[in-house]
């Protein structure tokens, strides 16, 4: 709560009573942010750069990016870390909810993975729309492969495309499978400096800059869908959760104003994501 000194009132006051009244305003005044855990895609993509400065302008309240991979974002707000997940790893974010961690999901948006490579595309697979095809081909071949390798919500949907495509990943890591063990846009560059295969969202794949002649060779396939959900922290597992502020966010980016705001993010005329928050309301389905 800010208190106004209308009318000069504080100077009316003993100095004491003013000075502490004045340092309750400075630390209610500063105390109008919120921290957001989410995902390096939608702090590298440059999408939070645009959105949220539209919701500090409407509610006064500053939101602080803490962008990891989807699993340590979960384990982060599992610690009180933060006042709102926004990941894209669907069960992880059910069972956050199931757990008593989270109060309810969301859906906000979407897009999709794509299989970048180098150009020279020794495993051939260029073009396809089967993305398992393509990665069992990828293996067959033993091109190198470049894994985020940290439990993000992009290197679960890769490993989950793995073993649909029933290659034991883990069983030949280290070998032409190689784990970065850090987020997307190092991985993309460590995969374009050994011409490396790897799975990116298209958002931040758009964005980077470091591309050389890697482009996309996967895309389109259904399997590739990537929804991305937004959660508040329960607030009787952790009571500094900033609740009100944290769901006038969630509020705010699954409604109206928020769904345009998102939407109307297209970089170089592309747009990245997709917004879906009316589609469902709870977890639901694609």
């Amino acid at each position: 709560m800010k208190i106004a000194d209308k009318g000069g009132f504080l100077a009316t006051l003993p100095l004491g009573i003013a000075l502490l009244l004045g340092a309750i305003s400075a630390e209610a005044a500063q105390d109008r942010f919120i921290v957001v855990q989410s995902t390096t895609s939608t702090q590298d993509s440059g999408l939070f750069d645009h959105i949220l400065q539209m919701f500090t302008k409407k509610t006064g309240i500053e939101v602080r990016v803490v962008a990891v991979g989807t699993g340590q974002a979960i384990k982060n707000a599992q610690n009180g870390d933060g006042d709102v997940l926004l990941v894209h790893a669907k069960p992880a974010e059910e069972k956050f909810v199931g757990e008593g961690w989270g109060i309810e999901r969301y859906n906000v948006m979407y897009n999709d993975f794509v299989i970048v490579g180098p150009a020279s595309d020794p495993a051939k697979v260029a073009g396809m729309k089967d993305a398992t095809a393509a990665l069992k081909r990828i293996a067959a071949s033993k091109a190198p492969f470049a894994s985020r390798g940290d439990d993000s919500g992009t290197h679960k949907a890769e490993l989950g495309l793995w073993k649909a495509a029933g290659i034991d990943v883990e069983a030949v890591s280290g070998s032409w499978y190689r784990e970065t063990g850090s987020g997307m846009g190092p991985t993309l560059n460590t995969a374009v400096g050994m011409s490396a295969y790897t799975l990116a969202d298209r958002a931040t794949w758009a964005s980077f800059k470091n591309k050389a002649k890697h482009r996309i060779v996967v895309e389109g396939d259904a399997k590739l869908y990537n929804q991305y959900g937004v959660i508040l922290v329960n607030p009787k597992k952790h009571p500094r959760v900033k609740a009100e502020a944290g769901q006038a966010f969630i509020d705010w980016l699954i409604g109206a104003e928020g769904q345009a705001a998102i939407a109307s993010y297209r970089p170089s005329g592309a747009q990245l994501f997709f917004a879906n928050a009316r589609s469902t309301r709870h977890a639901g389905t694609r």
